[in-house]
């Protein structure tokens, strides 16, 4: 019996598909070459007690912010019966950085971000049965909503011009 409780090389490379990353992406977040990772991939070498740590943690994040999410729409449409949304996903990591930076900590990459958005997307269609739209941020689009609607940078302003795009 090995004594290796790691993942292997299919779990690491499922984990890193699920969480919508490149191999270069992954070896940045856990200070590893690409070549590591994809030598990781093939098996050819062990994963790094790094990576799977950060990986994990990562998707355990994701995981946590669906649930999160989802108990709060659902709270919401208990008072309210519409049942369509939208959210506001970020198509660069300039736009992620400069709109939604309070997310950077546990998730760093727009890349994840927007997994999870997928996630709370999907996992609100087959529990809720709320449908969500994801909006990708078109900031010029934006910027001529809020000052048509006197509205401030905030978060609920980046949901009701997404709300307006669907």
């Amino acid at each position: 019996m090995s004594k290796n409780t790691g993942l292997n090389a299919i779990e690491i490379k499922y984990l890193r598909l699920s969480l919508g990353l490149t191999t270069a992406q992954v070896g940045e977040l856990s200070k590893a070459s690409e070549e590591d990772v994809i030598a990781w991939e093939a098996g050819e070498k062990p994963v790094s007690g790094l990576a799977e740590k950060k990986l994990i943690e990562i998707d355990e994040t994701i995981e946590m912010q669906v649930l999160n999410t989802c108990d709060g729409i659902e709270e919401l449409f208990k008072k309210e019966p519409k049942r369509q949304l939208s959210f506001v996903v970020y198509p660069t990591q300039a736009l992620y950085a400069q709109y939604n930076p309070e997310f950077l900590g546990a998730l760093p990459l727009t890349e994840l971000y927007n997994t999870s958005a997928w996630r709370i997307k999907k996992e609100c269609k087959l529990i809720l049965e709320v449908d969500v739209t994801l909006v990708a941020l078109e900031v010029e689009s934006y910027k001529a909503y809020r000052e048509k609607e006197g509205l401030k940078e905030s978060r609920e302003s980046r949901a009701k011009w997404a709300a307006t795009q669907i």
